[in-house]
């Protein structure tokens, strides 16, 4: 498959601080990629070099096999969605969606048939004759994404754009957006905070810090997977629980205090060093209650958090806090005492000090 995007040796800088420390990414032809992280990851930063709003301080863009890393926004073929709307608000929605077809003298049956076809798309062709002050949130981002379309774009560059809705709405638009990616085919990248947004969403994820992507990979490995600590506690919610101790070779197990884990099931990137500091991560679905196991750790009830179809138990293990992800009609008081049996062949270990998976 060709790669439809692809950023070379990407550096950029503002002033003396750098946001984009040799950043290497391709993106195949037709794929959704999500670039995920916190706030002042470089992210949005990223994708808006993509779009050529910033000048890079070294590297290359290229789009379709063409170096575009000097060209002009608008001579790179691409649709770009803001998380904020930027609609034209004296414009009826049909303006809003033909303004930039009109400022390149597109003919007139090209822009209605073009209006006409991502009116359909995004089932707003009841909205046409309304101005952005008239619409609902999602409304206005479907105008937002309608006005991208319109253009015939090679790539689609989204950023944050559902941050602003409620999260009814956010879950409606991610169907639409997923929607819209199968039915064009067209390759989109997407920046976003939110873990739910990357994971239904994307293809392909890729994981920011710092300016530098962590871990590149499908999302089913990037949960059950993570390359390191941080990806593994930036990803999934609740968070994944952490243990800090050490690994003792001879009898193949974890020791924290005085709790010891078997890692017979655990697969080893490498083998590891006897007593090496390590930190034991565990998703809260990957520990079973009550399992009348002889490996079973005991601990107390202490907080409990119905949600619905799941119910999250807090107890704690060593003093450390740990939660356990159960059937929402599961049956537990404060102060019940549980026993629980980590799975380990889902656990994640890493190098305390490179914090690298091991």
């Amino acid at each position: 498959m060709n790669n439809s995007v692809e950023v070379k040796k990407l550096s950029f800088n503002y002033g003396k601080v750098e946001i984009l420390k040799n950043l290497d990414l391709e993106i195949k032809d037709g794929e959704f990629m999500v670039l995920l992280g916190p706030s002042g990851c470089g992210k949005t930063t990223l994708l808006n070099c993509i779009a050529g709003l910033f000048d890079l301080n070294e590297g290359q863009i290229w789009i379709e096999n063409d170096n575009v890393t000097w060209k002009e926004p608008k001579d790179r073929h691409i649709g770009m969605v803001f998380q904020s709307y930027a609609l034209y608000p004296s414009m009826s929605v049909e303006k809003n969606l033909s303004f930039g077809l009109r400022m390149t003298n597109t003919p007139k049956n090209l822009i209605k048939d073009k209006i006409k076809k991502a009116s359909e798309l995004l089932k707003i062709e009841d909205l046409l004759h309304r101005r952005p002050s008239q619409l609902s949130g999602g409304q206005r981002q479907r105008v937002a994404i309608g006005r991208a379309l319109v253009r015939d774009a090679k790539v689609f560059l989204f950023d944050e754009p559902l941050s602003n809705l409620d999260a009814k709405l956010r879950a409606e638009l991610r169907y639409e957006i997923k929607k819209l990616h199968r039915d064009l085919g067209s390759t989109m990248i997407y920046v976003t905070h939110d873990q739910i947004e990357a994971m239904t969403l994307a293809d392909r994820i890729a994981v920011m810090k710092d300016g530098v992507i962590q871990q590149l990979d499908n999302p089913k490995s990037i949960y059950n997977k993570p390359n390191n600590f941080f990806v593994a506690g930036f990803v999934g919610s609740p968070g994944m629980n952490f243990f800090e101790g050490k690994i003792d070779v001879k009898n193949n197990v974890f020791v924290f205090g005085n709790t010891t884990i078997g890692l017979d099931t655990y697969d080893f990137k490498s083998k590891p060093e006897d007593n090496l500091r390590v930190v034991f991560g565990i998703r809260p679905e990957d520990i079973a209650l009550n399992s009348n196991s002889s490996k079973a750790i005991q601990a107390k009830v202490e907080l409990i958090e119905p949600m619905g179809s799941d119910t999250l138990i807090w107890a704690s293990i060593e003093k450390t806090p740990i939660s356990i992800r159960i059937e929402g009609s599961a049956n537990f008081e404060l102060e019940d005492e549980i026993e629980m049996n980590i799975n380990i062949s889902r656990a994640s270990i890493f190098d305390k000090m490179s914090e690298e998976r091991i």
